[in-house]
């Protein structure tokens, strides 16, 4: 089922309500004028206020597990908004609330 294709500035959050962004999008190709962001690069995730048993344990980085099969941006894998991400060192999925509407991806 085709999804929309995931760029530099959509929302994406961790589990706990951390915002994650990518290390770099992929500065070649733009969809509604923001580049798009592939998969090999991962996100930086800040502002996750995570604790165990009192200690902070915030998710640091969204490693991509999924992403498109047949859309690829610098022969990579481009992200699309059901692509699914692993948090490290907590092993929580990410949300990915927004992004833009313009350009569908399989």
């Amino acid at each position: 089922m085709p999804s929309f294709l995931l760029h530099k500035g959509a929302t994406v959050l961790c589990q706990h309500g951390g915002q994650a962004q990518p290390i770099f999008p992929n500065l070649r190709v733009k969809v509604d004028g923001k580049f798009v962001v592939i998969q090999p690069i991962p996100h930086l995730v800040s502002g996750c206020p995570f604790n165990v048993a009192g200690g902070p344990s915030p998710c640091l980085v969204a490693k991509w597990n999924v992403a498109a099969v047949r859309v690829r941006a610098g022969g990579q894998p481009v992200l699309l908004k059901d692509s699914q991400a692993t948090c490290i060192p907590n092993g929580t999925p990410v949300k990915i609330a927004a992004t833009q509407i313009r350009v569908k991806g399989i």
